[in-house]
């Protein structure tokens, strides 16, 4: 497995999409086998917060990490971006509690790791293969972990809602790039749920201009990037999840009407045979 870390730093600023604080993250290279984590500039001391499965502590719409009380949420797509542009190793640093939602896609981080990565980088091997099936279930929803000669996820999920209805997505990483495939692909949320969902506290940052919402009448803010949109995009997120591992072994990962909720309960199992 190839060991890499950005060349330069870069910087991304914005909204968070459950906060609705604004927070400015910037993403630096880091030593050979730090691995990726966090840190919060902005408490005493600078906590660091590592993306490893043990510092999980919410997945509620999003994956939330911590140590003690120090946290940062809606990692995913940041996470996504470095796994499958081939760095390891990243240093994180924020100044605030949530990664900023951006345009709802990882496009803008991928350009930022783009503009400063060791040329030719793509998602990063592992040197473990996965040698028995993972399966893990609710009601009618799954994830799983199938041994595979090459490393593949596929993604299935299922609305009433006519405008998405039934969406599948297959990505290969050593087939297609994960800049035009998969990271332009936005977060989305249902018209009838916001309310509901803001009364609890959450997307308190979202808006039409960072995420698709759909209606009975169809998408609210079109066009779509891609006629399964929204497949792609829990493909990203589960891509996002599955990093925190580490580097995932090879296997053919396959989700259908998942969560964060089952996506970490998939890389704990994982992380537990290895």
């Amino acid at each position: 497995m190839a060991i890499a870390t950005l060349t330069q730093p870069f910087t991304q600023s914005g909204i968070g999409l459950h906060s609705g604080l604004e927070t400015q993250v910037k993403v630096l290279p880091a030593q050979p086998g730090s691995g990726r984590y966090f840190v919060r500039v902005d408490l005493p001391n600078r906590p660091t917060i590592p993306a490893q499965i043990a510092a999980v502590k919410s997945t509620i719409l999003s994956t939330e990490l911590a140590v003690g009380q120090a946290s940062v949420r809606t990692v995913e797509h940041l996470l996504a971006s470095l796994i499958s542009l081939g760095i390891t190793d990243a240093r994180i640093e924020i100044d605030g509690p949530e990664i900023p939602l951006l345009d709802g896609s990882s496009a803008p981080w991928v350009e930022g790791i783009l503009d400063h990565q060791p040329d030719g980088r793509q998602f990063p091997v592992s040197e473990k293969n996965l040698t028995e099936p993972i399966w893990i279930t609710d009601k009618d929803a799954f994830v799983a972990a199938i041994p595979a000669p090459q490393l593949r996820f596929t993604y299935g999920i299922e609305f009433d809602l006519a405008a998405i209805g039934q969406q599948w997505h297959t990505w290969q990483p050593d087939r297609e790039p994960f800049s035009t495939t998969i990271a332009p692909a936005r977060t989305f949320g249902l018209a009838h749920q916001i309310e509901h969902l803001r009364a609890q506290g959450l997307i308190k940052g979202g808006s039409l201009d960072n995420a698709l919402v759909c209606g009975p009448e169809g998408w609210l803010n079109p066009p779509l990037r891609f006629a399964n949109e929204p497949a792609r995009h829990k493909l990203l997120d589960l891509v996002g999840d599955l990093s925190l591992v580490g580097v995932p072994p090879v296997a053919h990962y396959l989700a259908f009407k998942a969560s964060h909720h089952l996506h970490v309960q998939l890389a704990k199992k994982i992380a537990q045979l290895i």
